[in-house]
């Protein structure tokens, strides 16, 4: 049995969903919360296999409480509830971790499927914004790699990838051996690299070095 907690501030949404539920056999709404807090006071004290949230709660956003559902439940996955098109907010809350999005328009046997999708280990994700994760991979791969990195960690990329030492560079730029490793570490981490012979081909490959 699929133990449901759904977590909405309005009782008429609350209800509406409870019988889309009520004619799965094997599923089941196991609690309600009307707050943010509620939710996560229920999801302590509980056991659910599955929180359909709402992104709008009275004492806290949904970002906010998916957090720390996060935290509380890691294995947990949170489908994230909304009115709001996915374009607004949908690859943002799939970023924080949530296991899908899914509009409160979408019909009853899409909300029964996206909850079976995410309780089977899997991302929920609509057409919808399918094609919006489609168009951003699209943009993406137009973009360099170090496009992600700031000024400073850009800066820093470039002389480990010309060769410079850690404590060079930390001496050159005025910055302690252990901020400038932690940049590295940063750099390395972004762009998908393990070390500075992978940041020094790729830094000539895209003409940043000679």
């Amino acid at each position: 049995m699929i133990r449901i907690l759904i977590a909405d501030d309005h009782a008429i949404v609350r209800a509406g969903l409870q019988q889309f539920i009520a004619d799965q056999p094997d599923m089941q709404v196991a609690g309600e919360a009307a707050t943010g807090s509620e939710a996560v006071a229920l999801v302590r004290g509980g056991e659910f296999d599955v929180v359909l949230l709402d992104i709008s709660m009275p004492d806290r956003n949904g970002i906010d409480t998916l957090k720390t559902l996060r935290q509380i439940a890691p294995a947990m996955p949170v489908l994230m509830l909304s009115g709001y098109a996915e374009d607004q907010y949908a690859v943002n809350l799939l970023r924080a971790g949530a296991a899908g999005y899914l509009n409160k328009e979408a019909a009853a046997r899409e909300l029964v499927g996206a909850i079976r999708t995410v309780v089977n280990g899997r991302k929920f994700v609509s057409p919808a914004l399918a094609q919006i994760l489609a168009d951003g991979v699209a943009r993406d791969a137009d973009r360099p790699l170090h496009a992600e990195l700031s000024q400073r960690e850009f800066q820093i990329l470039c002389k480990l990838a010309a060769g410079a030492a850690v404590s060079k560079i930390a001496a050159e730029l005025n910055l302690s051996v252990k901020t400038v490793s932690t940049y590295r570490s940063r750099v390395l981490e972004k762009m998908g690299m393990k070390s500075n012979a992978d940041l020094t081909y790729y830094a000539i490959k895209n003409g940043l070095i000679d």
